[in-house]
């Protein structure tokens, strides 16, 4: 019987076991499936920095409490709720000869058009030993971001990132530091 057998042969039968063990293993929780490494499911609040965007019309387009679509790693996600947004007008720094301090923070009248912006946006993400998920991709400081909405679409990096409780878990929270 062995004789007949062909390499061909060999290769499926090592295939066919390979399968089997990775299944039972699976099957006996020895090895992870992506799934069981998804530890809970919570709001998460991340901060978004658009550095340098101009704006001409005087009006910042982001506003508190309205909708943005987002797009991860340059891959399309969903509309995420905005918490706040706060924009600052570029400064530069100049020596100060009246003043205590050697140097103030005076308004850059050379880019009297270009803003920074920090947007804070929510969403609901699953969270992993790595850190949270959102849309598929792991969100972390640093990771490219770009909101999109009817008259814009800014890119910026993702600052912060932070789990949000509500109100019960934060009062259940400060009662169990207290006691």
């Amino acid at each position: 019987m062995f004789k007949k057998l062909k390499i061909v042969d060999i290769i499926v039968l090592i295939g066919i076991t390979i399968m089997i063990a990775v299944g039972f293993l699976t099957y006996k929780h020895v090895r992870q499936t992506a799934s069981g490494q998804i530890e809970t499911t919570a709001k998460v609040g991340f901060h978004v920095f658009l550095r340098g965007v101009t704006l001409t019309g005087g009006e910042i387009p982001l506003k508190a409490g309205e909708k943005t679509f987002i797009t991860i790693r340059n891959v399309p996600y969903s509309n995420v709720d905005i918490l706040d947004v706060k924009a600052q007008a570029r400064k530069t720094i100049v020596p100060s000869f009246k003043s205590k301090d050697q140097f103030i923070l005076v308004d850059d009248i050379g880019q009297a058009n270009m803003y920074d912006i920090v947007v804070v946006l929510t969403d609901t993400a699953k969270i992993t030993k790595d850190g949270a998920v959102i849309g598929g991709n792991k969100v972390k400081i640093g990771v490219p971001i770009t909101l999109e909405g009817m008259s814009y679409k800014l890119s910026g990096t993702v600052s912060d990132i932070r789990i949000l409780l509500d109100n019960k878990n934060e009062e259940q929270q400060q009662e169990s530091n207290v006691g």
